[in-house]
């Protein structure tokens, strides 16, 4: 069964696009028509003032009284396809066998004139000229039945309008055939569309007309995403497995074996225990900071006061203090093209490391710029010596081994910000602790 979608780009195009052209159509076959009577009253008004200028050519030639004069001009007209009313003085001469009185009143006005007139139920061009004759004013009124031509004209305008109508018809299927060839790409994007659901494809590679740039653009940047996001996520899952499988494996063999467990064993599986604990309690933080807010843009200043407060909470004997800068109010308010994230992960990764170093104080400072957001993450902890700052953001590189992680926060720190073509520099503080420098730039 035939189904017309209503909401489908195809069917809004075509109607639209048939309604356009409908109308101008239309509006074209009215334009002919009104031309067409307007070319042939020209056409037929100029015929009338040749017949007049030969008529009055004829009475001023010649030299016989005014009664005969009106009887040649009678005879005169019927070698024409007209007929004519002339006045001279109070004297009335017509070519009709009898004159209608609705004639007379047309005689009067001023100057020359072509008009139409309605004689009898019948449309008549009628053109009156006014002349002098002998010292007398004479009006010559000259006109031509118009019905016959009108009804040429009307059968000529209908057989345009059908023509017209065929063409429309044309018209609408070469618009049927343009929309089909011009969606055609749509159909190709809705067949990759398929094959990525499917896991055929991981990227949507097609040419596409340049309005479509823009959403396959993002289409592909959205998936890029996903795929580093699922692969964070693998790597920290492997990460934490990892990590907890030594410690589950010494636990499980001294609970297998057959010595008894004295004090001595019994503090030490208490302190593999504990550190199971605080991996896990470490990778709840990092679950936490990223929250439930996903976005391609984020506020900063928004988001590091959401995180400077859940900060506080973990880290109660610190003190979070947050300044937000900004070239404007309205720039230190505003959204950047920092995905929510991402911005979250990294300015998290940065407080957790000071709660966790710092003695007192945490000093947070978000700058946003006109092109970049800065950040500068400040503690009063012992700080990194400084022939070690170079392997800050090294990959399993840790400067405490006593304290639980994977050494592996500002190796994602230094992942993330090189995402952003930004930069991340490392250098001691007024206090004495860290201080990290992030600048991301934030226009595309």
């Amino acid at each position: 069964m035939f189904h017309i979608d209503r909401r489908s780009l195809r069917f809004r195009l075509l109607t639209r696009l048939g309604g356009a052209s409908l109308a101008v159509v239309l509006f074209a076959w009215y334009l002919h028509g009104v031309f067409l009577h307007e070319l042939a009253k020209d056409f037929l008004g100029e015929r009338l003032k040749d017949e007049a200028s030969h008529i009055v050519t004829l009475l001023k030639k010649d030299e016989r009284p005014v009664a005969q004069l009106m009887v040649a001009a009678r005879e005169e007209s019927l070698s024409f396809h007209h007929f004519y009313v002339l006045r001279v003085g109070n004297e009335v001469s017509t070519s009709l066998p009898a004159m209608p009185m609705e004639m007379l009143p047309l005689l009067e006005g001023k100057g020359d004139a072509l008009f139409m007139h309605q004689l009898q139920q019948q449309p008549m061009l009628a053109y009156r000229y006014g002349f002098d004759l002998r010292g007398q004013r004479v009006q010559l009124l000259i006109a031509e039945n118009f019905s016959p031509v009108e009804k040429g004209l009307t059968r000529v305008h209908w057989w345009i309008g059908a023509s017209a109508l065929l063409l429309w018809g044309i018209l609408v299927s070469l618009n049927l055939l343009a929309v089909r060839r011009g969606l055609k790409p749509l159909s190709g994007l809705r067949h990759q569309l398929s094959e990525l659901q499917t896991g055929h494809r991981k990227r949507i590679v097609l040419t596409v007309p340049s309005e479509l740039d823009t959403l396959v653009s993002q289409l592909n940047k959205l998936l890029d995403e996903f795929d580093r996001r699922l692969t964070r996520s693998r790597e920290s899952v492997a990460n934490l497995s990892h990590a907890l499988k030594t410690p589950l494996a010494a636990l499980t063999q001294v609970l297998r074996g057959t010595r008894p467990i004295n004090e001595v064993r019994r503090g030490k599986m208490l302190q593999r225990v504990e550190a199971i604990h605080s991996q896990l309690e470490a990778e709840l933080r990092r679950a936490r900071i990223a929250g439930p807010r996903a976005g391609q843009t984020t506020r900063p200043a928004e988001e590091a006061g959401r995180l400077i407060e859940m900060f506080q909470g973990l880290y109660p004997q610190r003190t979070f203090l947050l300044e937000c800068l900004g070239v404007s109010n309205e720039h230190a308010d505003s959204w950047v093209n920092v995905e929510t994230q991402d911005f979250t992960e990294m300015l998290g990764i940065l407080l957790d490391n000071a709660g966790k170093w710092s003695v007192n104080q945490v000093q947070c400072r978000v700058t946003v710029e006109s092109d970049q957001v800065v950040l500068c993450i400040e503690d009063d902890g012992p700080g990194v010596p400084q022939e070690q700052l170079a392997h800050l953001g090294e990959r399993g590189w840790r400067q405490d081994e006593t304290y639980p992680g994977y050494g592996l926060g500002l190796s994602i720190l230094s992942h993330l910000v090189k995402q952003y073509a930004g930069c991340v520099s490392y250098s001691s503080g007024a206090a004495g602790g860290l201080r990290v420098n992030v600048h991301l730039p934030t226009r595309k």
